[in-house]
């Protein structure tokens, strides 16, 4: 169980972190445990997740309107099917198809041994040296509507499929991915976050029917902190894509490394309980 305090936390968390590459899920799990709050599980989080969606949802309504529309027609009118939404449409489901497979297949170590503090902590340190190389290495010369493929598109499904470890960050991850294909830092963003629509709303709609049931948090707490995160996401997103556009991740690689040693740390001198 969680009070409507901790849930007021857990949503700004939720909203302020979804599309940083700092991993919102790691985050929900380490701030708990920080504060000596029960883990509110993988229930909760995706649920929650469901409201920074909503946000992205909102701020790309006419790309997504766009993608859907011309995809939809596409199917039974052939001189739609060259066109960018069309592609995009089959972009982000054959993209999304890795962590619907993984997420089945790993689904018991999603809801318990991914959630370990220590595996938190060194995902957060690794992949944020994954994140600094990509950014340091990558030419930023690639375009969605000219260079997006099919296999361009299971790897950026596979990287964020990596997200179903909490630390590794799903924006993280793609955006990674993105940059070692050479996309610029904006493009790779936003084929991370309308990539993650699908997964994001399959995983919360489907633990939806687990809120409440006496091993997660009830719905009041939880809706509360699902509305904060999307007011605070949709906030966070529009700073984010700007602030990218003129900046490289660096700041955001010294964070996860301080925090990953930090985590470690605390584990190693039996301050914080890396399973509790």
């Amino acid at each position: 169980m969680i009070s409507w305090f901790e849930a007021v936390v857990l949503g700004l968390i939720q909203g302020l972190t979804e599309f940083l590459p700092i991993s919102s899920s790691a985050h929900i799990r380490v701030a708990s445990a920080f504060f000596g709050w029960p883990d509110p599980g993988a229930a909760f989080t995706a649920v929650v997740q469901l409201g920074t969606e909503a946000a992205v949802l909102i701020y790309f309504r006419k790309e997504i309107w766009e993608i859907v529309t011309t995809w939809t027609r596409s199917l039974w009118t052939p001189d739609l099917r060259g066109h960018h939404a069309a592609r995009m449409g089959w972009y982000v489901i054959v993209g999304t198809i890795p962590i619907v497979v993984l997420g089945l297949l790993f689904k018991d170590s999603i809801e318990g041994a991914f959630r370990d503090l220590r595996l938190i902590g060194t995902t957060l340190i690794v992949f944020g040296l994954v994140l600094w190389f990509a950014d340091h290495t990558a030419r930023n010369k690639l375009t969605l509507e000219r260079h997006l493929s099919f296999p361009h598109a299971l790897i950026y499904g596979f990287a964020q499929s990596l997200a179903l470890i909490p630390g590794v960050s799903r924006s993280g991850g793609t955006i990674s991915a993105g940059l070692l294909l050479d996309y610029r830092r904006e493009e790779a963003a936003k084929y991370s976050f309308l990539l993650a629509i699908p997964a994001v709303l399959g995983a919360g709609f489907l633990e939806l029917f687990k809120i409440g049931d006496g091993e997660s948090p009830e719905w009041g707490p939880t809706i509360l902190s699902t509305v904060i995160s999307f007011v605070v996401g949709y906030l966070a997103v529009s700073w984010f894509l700007k602030y990218i556009s003129t900046h490289r991740f660096t700041g955001f690689v010294i964070y996860r490394i301080a925090l990953g040693i930090i985590i470690i740390a605390l584990v190693s001198f039996g301050i914080l309980d890396p399973s509790a």
